[in-house]
């Protein structure tokens, strides 16, 4: 382990008693990152779904009402062998800020020295730095609605370079849109989606619609993990059948880990 630390902070025009219950409780995570399981105490347990059977675990590390939240490595299972990889923590730290709303401090630990680990390292800073632009924006337009999402993960040979083609012709569009621009994603099975870029970078694509969050992403230079991750705030929806359609959708478009 080293002493290298991905540290974010994050202002939002929202109360503390907001914030803390987006980011230290199940139904609040799961309104801007992946569904999450959380035990609301020192020692409880931290579940995650990532999608396409990826799922974590680990455990409660620090616990504060209101103020403090963090959680440490995740559990490896008995029968999966260390690999060397680094078993990680994060903590969440919540402050009021002067004036109103508040500040959410945001610390990720447990990297491994060596230029080896500089991509791992850049990849959960672009994730974050989307998850937390998603709580931004579930806090400004959909904030207290309850979520449903539909998540789901594949893998494809080749960089994200090589797989944002792909993915532009599946959704329907001539190229990567500009944050502003007013789209239609047509996927062949899940249904259409009809929005607002709000996200567009070398790795994410998100639309902003009049119900939710959609994000779109490709990472990767040396094999490229490609994700659909889905917020439906307000009227219910069929979220295991949206789950099973965009997961549906990616294996097709990367059959056998390649580019189409």
């Amino acid at each position: 382990m080293s002493d290298r630390r991905l540290e974010k902070r994050i202002e939002l025009d929202a109360s503390p008693e907001q914030v803390w219950e987006a980011v230290a409780t199940g139904p609040g995570i799961a309104a801007w990152f992946v569904p999450h399981d959380v035990q609301p105490r020192e020692g409880g347990t931290v579940e995650q779904d990532y999608g396409g059977g990826f799922t974590t675990r680990g455990r409660v590390t620090a616990w504060e009402p209101g103020h403090r939240f963090a959680y440490g490595a995740f559990d490896q299972s008995p029968d999966q062998p260390d690999d060397g990889r680094p078993q990680y923590a994060y903590e969440f730290l919540v402050e009021g800020r002067d004036g109103g709303g508040t500040v959410l401090r945001f610390v990720q630990s447990g990297f491994l020295d060596g230029a080896d680990w500089d991509d791992e390292y850049d990849s959960f800073d672009a994730g974050w730095t989307l998850f937390f632009a998603n709580l931004c924006s579930y806090l400004r337009h959909f904030a207290g609605l309850p979520v449903r999402n539909a998540v789901a993960m594949s893998y494809a040979a080749g960089s994200a370079r090589d797989i944002w083609p792909v993915l532009h012709r599946a959704l329907g569009l001539a190229g990567h849109p500009a944050v502003g621009d007013p789209v239609t994603l047509t996927p062949a099975g899940p249904a259409p989606i009809s929005g607002v870029v709000d996200v567009a970078d070398e790795e994410f694509l998100g639309v902003r619609s009049a119900h939710g969050l959609h994000r779109i992403g490709a990472e990767g230079e040396d094999g490229c993990g490609v994700s659909a991750y889905h917020y439906f705030y307000g009227p219910p929806v069929d979220t295991d059948a949206l789950t099973a359609d965009w997961q549906r959708w990616l294996s097709n478009l990367f059959p056998t880990g390649g580019a189409s």
